[in-house]
Parts: structure tokens; sequence; C-alpha cells
């Protein structure tokens, strides 16, 4: 993976980049590009984690793209026709996911519930089932690793079970994934800018 060349940006542009390429990393997982999935994913997670180096942000990025290929083999074991069975799908053996969950929660030094949560949250993505508090509990883990704080989000009084405006912009942006349009694309986009700088700020 390249070194991010982002040293004369600023923080917003920095953020930009970053939203860029988590967009980048899942239109190459649509494509079924891995290389390039691992590229653009390594780059978000070199910037994003700076308590590793960027060897070690590349194995990070790819347990994670390689958690993505095996819950396609798990879908494809479960179809027929051309069609999921949610119910067949949703019983399967999703432990080579988890594995590849765990092994990403373990490089960058994550509390290990990321696996089983993230696990359950893509489970539950294509099974028509609540994915999105799954994925934001899994979010906030990241987060917490990414930032160094393990007390996010610093609510200030109310609201105190939701999972924080950033875990709430990643679950936005798979809503927009969903839609497959360059101009929700271009809003998922959007959405990740300030989710990044909320990282980026914490690194000062």
């Amino acid at each position: 993976m390249r070194e991010p060349e982002t040293r004369d940006w600023t923080e917003r542009e920095t953020a930009r980049h970053m939203a860029e390429q988590v967009c980048l990393g899942f239109r190459a997982h649509d494509r079924k590009q891995r290389d390039e999935a691992i590229e653009a994913f390594g780059t978000v997670d070199a910037l994003q984690f700076q308590h590793v180096d960027a060897e070690t942000a590349t194995h990070a990025a790819t347990a994670y793209v390689e958690a993505l290929w095996a819950k396609d083999a798990v879908e494809v074991d479960h179809m027929a026709d051309g069609e999921i069975h949610d119910d067949d799908l949703a019983d399967a053996d999703w432990e080579p996911v988890r594995e590849k969950f765990r092994e990403r929660a373990s490089i960058v030094g994550m509390n290990p519930r990321y696996a089983q949560l993230s696990t359950t949250a893509w489970r539950n993505h294509k099974t028509g089932r609540d994915y999105w508090t799954p994925i934001q509990r899994a979010q906030v883990i990241e987060l917490r690793a990414a930032m160094s704080d393990e007390e996010y989000p610093h609510k200030p009084r109310y609201g105190q079970s939701g999972f924080g405006p950033e875990a709430a912009r990643y679950a936005l942006a798979v809503e927009l994934h969903d839609m497959h349009t360059d101009r929700h694309w271009q809003e998922a986009m959007d959405v990740m800018v300030p989710y990044f700088e909320a990282i980026l700020e914490a690194h000062d």
C-alpha cells in the first residue's frame, strides 16, 4: 500500500480523502476487485489507526476485505436460482466471517466484541433484519480504537442509549450505499467526511 500523501492537506481535505477511499473500497467489493478494495481500505486504516504503522494498517484492511469475501461465500452457499433464502442464510455458519473480523480487531487492538457485532450486522443486512443497531455498536468500538478514547461518545446528558453521531453517520452511509446510484454514493461520501474529521481531531 502506498503511503498516504496528506502531509500538506488540511484536516478537512484528509477527511474527504478518507471518505472517498472508504466508498471506493465498498465499490471495489461490489465489483469483486479484491486488490483495489485492500488498497482503498488500507489507505483509510493507515490514516485512522495512527497507533500502528502502515504495514499493520494494511494487514487490518486485508482482514476486513477477507471478512467481506467470506461473507459473500456464505451467501453464495445459500443461494438457489439466484435468490438467497433468508432463514437458511441466518442459520448458516458465519464463523469464517467472524474469524476475519476477530483478526482485524486483534491487529489494531479493538474490543473483540467488534467481531461478533460486525458479523451480526452483515448477516442481518442480507436477511432483512435489524443491522443498524449492531453495525453502530461495532463502529463505536472501531471509533474508540481509532480515537484512543474508550469513553466515546461523550454525550453531555440526554440520549445516552444512542451510539454517537459518527456511528450514526456510518449506518446512514450504508443505507446510501444500498441505493446504488451515483447521487447516493456522493451523499455517502459527504456523510462520512465529518466521521473522519472527528477521528483526525482526536489525533491532535
